[in-house]
């Protein structure tokens, strides 16, 4: 019995016997778009609109 309990002890200590690599917080963070870009957003352009109706 004492063989068995050596033995379960040798195992959890080489699973468990330190503590796991720190994980840096720039690992945890993931950035991405939250939509994906529109091409005729930035398309406007006021001084064309002045020019094509108030001269």
């Amino acid at each position: 019995m004492r063989a068995t309990q050596d033995l379960a002890e040798a195992a959890r200590r080489a699973r468990f016997g330190r503590l796991p690599e720190r994980v840096r917080l720039e690992d945890t963070v993931e950035e991405h778009a939250a939509t994906a870009p529109d091409p005729a957003r930035d398309a406007y352009d006021s001084d064309e609109w002045l020019v094509r109706y108030c001269l």
